[in-house]
């Protein structure tokens, strides 16, 4: 971690799980020199100031960005332009504008055309997160050893793409770059898809319910149960983030739709052969991600271990 404050003041627009969890890392790594806090919740507010995450509160976007060297906007995307709007005139020249969301292209479009000349876009998406959400759920170490992909435009000086970048990596992160449609068709069939799936399975077990008289829920395997915390996360943002990245979602949504053919029909007709060589090849995937520090081999993903009061701590 930097010993000297990269930034003189860091701005946060959204203190959810994303949003306190950069602030406490901010201030428990000395990442800047003054953090500020935004949120339109009054008691959302109220609370980042008794978990004293940051040095200054307010539901004024426009004057709590006034000052910042780089803003984070980490409101759900289908909000983020509105917000764009609200600070943009107040920005101070020279400032750094980025945020958090999982969808890059749209982001990008609502963005822009509000920065006045001399602010800088530098988007970006932490690839982290858990089921929970609001101030309390955050914490300093979320982002250490995770991804956090930037997508600036070719054009962006490379200062301002350095001033994000710093961030991230003081937070622990590892940073790549590539361009916002790139991004959006990898989340799609790494993030978006699987969460949908995860919502359709659980809204069917839901369905079912009455039907097994709660036997759905009382014999629960691990995979249900790793579906219902998918399915737990945070319904106003990923309801955007399927209408803002719907091309990207529906193109891996047909190729998911035709994969599942060729396994519907493996499964009629007995062709043990072809489920044994996709379930190896999906096993191999599974052990890649897991040599890549991305998750862990222990019993239930050590999620029983994070259970017992770490989202808080930081």
């Amino acid at each position: 971690m930097p010993e000297a404050a990269p930034l003189g003041c860091l701005a946060v627009v959204g203190l959810g799980l994303i949003g306190s969890s950069i602030a406490r890392g901010a201030r428990r790594y000395g990442l800047a020199e003054r953090i500020v806090a935004i949120d339109a919740d009054e008691a959302v507010r109220a609370r980042v100031l008794d978990l004293g995450i940051a040095d200054a509160v307010t539901g004024d976007a426009a004057a709590g960005a006034a000052q910042a060297d780089l803003v984070i906007l980490c409101v759900p995307v289908g909000a983020i332009g509105p917000v764009a709007a609200v600070m943009a005139p107040h920005l101070k020249p020279g400032a750094v504008v980025s945020d958090v969301g999982s969808v890059k292209a749209s982001v990008v479009a609502a963005v822009s055309p509000h920065l006045p000349d001399g602010i800088v876009f530098v988007p970006g998406h932490p690839v982290a997160g858990t089921e929970y959400s609001g101030p309390d759920a955050g914490f300093s170490t979320l982002f250490s050893n995770r991804w956090c992909i930037l997508t600036p435009p070719e054009d962006a000086p490379e200062a301002a793409v350095e001033r994000v970048r710093a961030l991230w990596q003081g937070l622990g992160a590892v940073v790549e770059t590539m361009t916002p449609e790139h991004h959006d068709l990898v989340l799609a069939i790494t993030s978006h898809v699987p969460h949908l799936i995860a919502y359709n399975i659980v809204g069917t077990a839901a369905d079912l319910e009455q039907v097994t008289q709660s036997e759905v829920m009382k014999f629960s395997a691990g995979g249900f149960r790793d579906f219902t915390r998918i399915a737990s996360s945070d319904p106003t943002m990923w309801r955007d983030i399927f209408l803002t990245n719907r091309e990207a979602v529906l193109e891996m949504l047909g190729r998911f739709n035709e994969d599942l053919s060729v396994l519907t029909r493996a499964i009629r007709y007995g062709d043990g052969d072809a489920l044994h060589d996709l379930f190896t090849r999906t096993r191999a995937i599974r052990r890649g991600i897991v040599a890549q520090g991305q998750e862990t081999a222990e019993a239930d993903f050590g999620r029983a271990r994070a259970a017992e009061g770490v989202p808080n701590a930081g």
